[in-house]
Order: structure tokens, then sequence, then C-alpha cells
């Protein structure tokens, strides 16, 4: 079943900003980018670490490493769900020892996805940092977790549902609100 949008929050532009915003916070907090990773959690984390990863180089002039992380297998929910879950390929072609790594996810919820993420993460080293970087918090935590760079603050209800759209999964980019209540 699809929803409607009920708003559009971000367009093209605003994610644009948001992330060469993102992209000069990196910088600032980090002094140096020469030991920093990004990570990007599938699906929509991956290419905005991407174009994270396009801003670093076009502001710095080096070329930052970039894994893909798939977090399918250190959800906690797994049990819980009827279907069988895809399991995708985790790239990281690079040590993550000592480096300070930035998670890039799309939407911060209730923070299970970026605790799963850590978790794997750990499982493949020990980094300096993990820091994180979303397009969107929306709120409703049930775990102490917090972005430490966010495009947007979205607050919504829980009836609500946070959808990013990107070019290239999606063919546009757009981030909607959809009311789940209204069919």
């Amino acid at each position: 079943m699809t929803h409607k949008p009920k708003a559009t929050v971000m367009d093209e532009k605003a994610i644009r900003q948001a992330l060469r915003r993102i992209a000069h916070e990196i910088i600032e907090r980090n002094k140096s980018i020469d030991n920093v990773a990004l990570v990007g959690i599938r699906s929509r984390g991956v290419p905005l670490a991407g174009r994270l990863q396009a801003y670093l180089k076009e502001i710095e002039g080096l070329e930052i490493p970039l894994a893909i992380l798939d977090i399918t297998l250190y959800r906690d929910d797994l049990s819980e769900r009827q279907d069988q879950p895809e399991v995708h390929t985790t790239d990281v072609p690079f040590d993550i020892s000592k480096k300070n790594l930035v998670l890039v996810d799309d939407v911060l919820y209730t923070g299970r996805t970026i605790r799963s993420a850590m978790d794997a993460l750990i499982d493949l080293g020990r980094p300096a940092t993990i820091q994180l970087a979303v397009l969107v918090d929306r709120g409703h935590r049930e775990l102490p977790i917090r972005a430490d760079y966010v495009g947007k603050n979205v607050p919504t209800s829980r009836s609500e549902q946070v959808e990013v759209n990107l070019v290239e999964i999606d063919g546009k980019d757009q981030v909607n609100i959809l009311d789940l209540k209204k069919a």
C-alpha cells in the first residue's frame, strides 16, 4: 500500500545544501580528515556517503575511504520478522582500526539501526571514533544514540513515516512525511 505524502520537507536543493554543510562540519570537527573514513549503511546511507565523499574531496582535495555496511544480520528484530531478510554484501576495503569513522544513514529514528551498525563495525576492528551523520533526525529514540551531524530535524508522530527518495535509487531527491493512519 502506498501512502500519499503529507508534506515534502526537503527537496533536491535542501538535500544538497544539508550534505554540503555536513561535509564542512566533518572537516571542522576532525581538524584533519586524513584519518577519516565514511561508512554508508545500506541502502540509502550508501549514496549519501558517496555524496559526502565527493563534497569532502571537492573541499579538501582528498579522497576519503568509503565502506558499505549491511547490518541485516545484526538487527535485533530478526526473530520477529515473518519474511527472510535479504542479506547484501558488506564492503569495507580498508582497516577500520584507529580510524575516525563517520557512519552515514538517511533517517535516525529509534536508534536501533545505528546500534546494529556499531556492533557490525566493532566486529571488524577498533576504530578511534564512530561519528554519526544522518540526513533526517525524526526523534522517538529508544536507545541513547544521537547524531553528530544532522541535515534536518523533522519532528514526527509515531503514526508518520519519513520517506527519503534519492536519485541513485528512486530517480529523484526528496524527503516526504507520510501519514500511515491515512490510506
